[in-house]
């Protein structure tokens, strides 16, 4: 049996973020190639919609990993370190993303239960309430 052979990756971001996302970060770490000598144009450029892809598709799931670790009980000074952010920007960044997921409408329900909402904004202080 012969080993299948490894998909040349994508050179173009559109493609990149087609990939599964945990599949995204092996790609990127298998194609990290960028400071290789003999490094090639499309080498580079794999590198690069990876890289791309990578940095949209988490950032786009940072708000909703905020409020998991506010729902656990983390307060946003740990988040804030865990993210590399200021806390303001950790607020900031979960009050919008909570803004839109409480009037998102789901068979008749929001995405994120108003309560639960609340009690976080609640626990963070008068500065978070709307």
């Amino acid at each position: 049996m012969t080993p299948a052979r490894r998909a040349e990756p994508p050179v173009r971001f559109v493609d990149a973020q087609e990939i599964n996302p945990f599949k995204l970060l092996l790609d990127l770490h298998d194609h990290a190639v960028a400071w290789t000598p003999g490094s090639g144009r499309d080498d580079v450029l794999a590198e690069l919609a990876l890289s791309a892809a990578v940095v949209s598709r988490w950032t786009s799931w940072q708000p909703l990993m905020i409020h998991a670790a506010l729902r656990a009980g983390a307060d946003p000074v740990d988040i804030a370190e865990a993210t590399g952010l200021e806390v303001d920007e950790v607020v900031r960044r979960w009050r919008r993303w909570a803004d839109v997921q409480t009037r998102l409408d789901i068979d008749g329900r929001p995405a994120v239960d108003p309560v639960e909402v609340r009690a976080i904004e609640h626990r963070l202080g008068p500065g978070v309430v709307r």
